[in-house]
């Protein structure tokens, strides 16, 4: 029939719109995630800034995504927005972070019921293109109806881009996945918004964090406030032992490797302890780090190679290099969340992971304390672990400084031993070890909330040091090796300052 789209050989099965939306909205996007995947866009498009605002307006709420990128023209925007706009197994530039052709489009609706999106570039006008799944929806016609009228925003929402010479803006209304039907005043929803949005803060600083810092930086901003890379590797302590680099070639694809050793947390202030942990925690983020092109796919995982996350090993991380040739070789998902390594390469990663949890359960079992185990013993840690018939024990050190000058002074010593020896025999051993196992980085570090205390027990260590015979020098020697004064050398040196300067003043 002529004019018909019949054919004896085949039938058009073309997919309803708002069937395949909604189904297309179970990815299993979260809304950190789903920001991510916006913002590779952006920085695929030479983004120098990136905004983000997340407006609580009840169920009116929306989140807006802004970048002084290239911008789209007219076509260009129409074909962006498009499911599927660029085929996986199409070659793409050495630093695009897309590849599906699905992502901004996928991870938009995922949370949000209407997609806008507004661009230009330095030589086009602005232009405009929404996917509204309500409207689709009661169309009733399966037919794929991209809205473009400019009118459809306010002249508030067009002013965004006037003072830009190119650049797009995202806008996501309805935020059903988010917000719901939630009313302005429910500070219940609002809260929960709070929350997403700082969620969505600790994700992107540790996505994009090889990004955001370096001569050519990408700025994230996150309802006003600038975000601050987190490096899993923290090779800006001085304190991280980086091992020896790898490559390894699978296919014609090559795979940088580079395991790192994370420092000890009494070699670190309790700041630097606390910001390492990261987003989930130092257990979890132990493991294996996969970058595609420097963007972060998958933050803290053994792979499947029989390893599990266990305390001792969280100070293991290992960085994966790929290039975005690798997405297939190495099963990179939608979402860009998922990989897995080819089975030919399963051996060495698994020879790197031994090596490199072997040498971080070495640190994280000697405490990291190198330097004192070669000096003075005795007195440098107030607790001794001691082993009798096969059982351990903890006892109150003897030789501690302290303890020497409260069992000298006392004119009852009795009593004094009696108190340590009931310390020592009821320690809740059981109760801190389930703690331990349950919620390991909640414990709190010696006097972190008390650098006032800290101070008197550096100062009373230090004069019954001095009252049993010591230089002071030496004893400001011994006082910077002692736990848990070794972990804030700068009061110790304070402290020290002080010293020094009263001596000084004694003398004149």
């Amino acid at each position: 029939m002529s004019g018909s789209r019949m054919s004896p050989d085949y039938d058009i099965a073309s997919p309803g719109a708002g069937e395949l939306f909604e189904s297309l909205r179970a990815f299993g996007y979260d809304l950190p995630t789903a920001l991510a995947d916006v913002i590779d866009n952006s920085i695929t498009a030479g983004a120098r800034n990136v905004w983000i605002d997340l407006q609580w307006a009840g169920r009116d709420s929306r989140i807006l995504v802004r970048d002084d990128g290239r911008g789209m023209a007219e076509e260009d925007l129409r074909q962006a927005m498009k499911p599927g706009s660029l085929s996986p197994l199409a070659d793409r530039a050495a630093n695009d972070l897309g590849r599906f052709g699905l992502g901004m489009k996928t991870a938009s609706i995922s949370q949000c019921r209407c997609l806008t999106v507004l661009s230009k570039t330095k030589k086009s006008a602005p232009s405009l293109r929404r996917w509204d799944l309500d409207y689709i929806a009661s169309t009733k016609t399966g037919e794929w109806r991209l809205l473009k009228r400019l009118d459809l925003l306010s002249a508030s929402d067009h002013a965004l881009l006037e003072g830009q010479k190119s650049g797009t803006v995202l806008f996501w209304d309805r935020l059903d996945a988010l917000v719901g039907d939630a009313s302005v005043d429910d500070d219940v929803a609002q809260k929960h918004f709070r929350e997403r949005a700082d969620a969505v803060k600790q994700h992107l600083a540790m996505v994009f964090h090889r990004f955001l810092k370096g001569r050519k930086a990408v700025n994230l901003h996150i309802n006003g406030r600038q975000i601050e890379p987190w490096d899993p590797f923290m090779e800006d302590t001085g304190f991280t032992e980086p091992q020896v680099t790898e490559n390894l070639a699978c296919e014609g694809e090559q795979a940088e490797i580079k395991a790192f050793i994370l420092p000890h947390h009494s070699r670190i202030s309790a700041d630097q302890h606390s910001a390492g942990a990261g987003p989930r925690g130092w257990n979890a983020h132990q493991g294996f780090y996969i970058y595609r092109n420097r963007r972060l796919l998958v933050a803290g995982d053994w792979l499947g190679l029989g390893m599990q996350k266990e305390e001792h090993f969280k100070l293991a991380r290992i960085r994966i290099d790929l290039a975005n040739s690798a997405d297939l070789l190495w099963q990179i998902d939608v979402k860009k969340s998922r990989a897995r390594p080819p089975a030919a390469l399963r051996q060495d990663l698994l020879r790197i992971a031994r090596a490199t949890r072997s040498r971080a359960s070495s640190i994280y079992r000697h405490r990291g304390k190198v330097i004192q185990r070669q000096l003075n013993d005795k007195e440098t840690f107030l607790w001794t672990h001691l082993m009798k018939h096969g059982k351990s024990f903890y006892r109150i050190n003897r030789d501690h400084p302290l303890v020497r000058k409260v069992l000298a002074t006392s004119d009852d010593r009795a009593p004094v031993r009696a108190l340590f020896n009931l310390i020592e025999q009821t320690i809740p051993a059981p109760l801190i070890v389930i703690n331990n196992a349950e919620k390991p980085d909640t414990f709190s570090q010696p006097f972190e909330d008390s650098p006032a205390e800290l101070r008197k027990a550096m100062e009373a260590v230090f004069d019954a040091m001095v009252e049993d015979g010591r230089e002071r020098a030496e004893a400001a020697r011994a006082l910077l090796l002692m736990e848990p004064f070794n972990n804030h050398p700068e009061l110790v040196s304070a402290f020290l300052d002080d010293v020094v300067r009263k001596v000084a003043a004694q003398k004149k």
